[in-house]
């Protein structure tokens, strides 16, 4: 991390089952190692706990905490980082019976000891349920996961804010697959675009922050472990993202890049069937809510 810079990644690695694990995994070590970001939330990985395949991926210097739940294949979800983590909360999100498919569904949040000026930094692992006809679970999914936050928000704002000095929000990135486009109704409540459940929240998509509409596809049937895998005709969807919180007066990190990673084959082979979104966080010019 450069000065007041923090780079967060997510990327569903495909569980190592699938389409010659040993050399995908040889290109996710390189490429991991040559991103270094200092933020990693990562899907469909092996293992569990300090034993998990996401340390053998990034290596030993980054700190671990799994989602709960494997599937029986003992696959899941880690969210790992540079600096050490305090796990704030655990949500889980089976909301209904159709949620059993995915037994990793769940928000995982912590708080993660980013050096000063820009730390520390609430991160919320977020996976919610994949069927493309579960929308109505993924719109359940996210409003029980931005109550949460906004409860964590509120007990780390101070008790007196003063109305026309700089807001007084803590920095809240959302990150994970969300198996939703950005025109679905979960991922519409996340960026501010609509209410649900009588509940309003606003996420910078960082994708969109710097790259508009562009389409950013990370699920794409360019990507040849799409057309060979469970959803062969997929035509292409942006179903992966970085999002940082907004307070009244908009986000509290600048988006100074955002990336595909990943996105191209190395040698003929391709880490993932999906492709993974890169951003880097920075402070504001000033602070939201001050007149310059």
């Amino acid at each position: 991390m450069s000065e007041a810079t923090l780079r967060v990644l997510t990327l569903n690695t495909l569980a190592p089952f699938f389409a010659d694990w040993p050399r995908r995994r040889s290109v996710l070590i390189e490429g991991l190692r040559a991103l270094r970001p200092d933020v990693v939330a990562l899907q469909e990985v092996a293992g569990g706990g300090e034993a998990d395949e996401a340390g053998g991926l990034l290596g030993p210097e980054h700190h671990l905490v799994p989602h709960p739940g494997r599937s029986a294949d003992g696959v899941g979800a880690v969210l790992a980082s540079r600096w050490p983590m305090r796990t704030v909360g655990v949500l889980d999100l089976h909301v209904t019976p159709r949620t059993a498919a995915l037994p990793w569904s769940a928000a995982v949040v912590v708080e993660v000891a980013v050096p000063p000026p820009l730390g520390p930094v609430i991160v919320a692992h977020y996976k919610p349920t994949w069927q493309y006809d579960a929308e109505h679970e993924r719109e359940l999914q996210a409003v029980r996961t931005a109550r949460y936050l906004e409860q964590v928000v509120a007990e780390r704002r101070p008790e007196r804010v003063d109305p026309h000095g700089p807001d007084a929000e803590p920095h809240v990135v959302v990150l994970g697959d969300f198996d939703a486009a950005p025109d679905a109704a979960s991922v519409r409540f996340w960026t501010g675009r609509q209410s649900l459940a009588d509940v309003s929240v606003c996420y910078q998509d960082c994708w969109a922050a710097v790259r508009g509409d562009e389409p950013g596809h990370t699920f794409s049937p360019d990507n040849p472990l799409v057309r060979a895998g469970l959803m062969p005709l997929d035509r292409g969807r942006r179903i992966d993202y970085v999002l940082v919180r907004c307070g009244a007066h908009g986000p509290t990190l600048d988006v100074a890049d955002c990336r595909l990673v990943f996105a191209e084959p190395v040698d003929g082979v391709w880490a993932s069937d999906h492709f993974g979104v890169l951003a880097e966080l920075r402070l504001p010019p000033h602070p939201p809510g001050v007149w310059h």
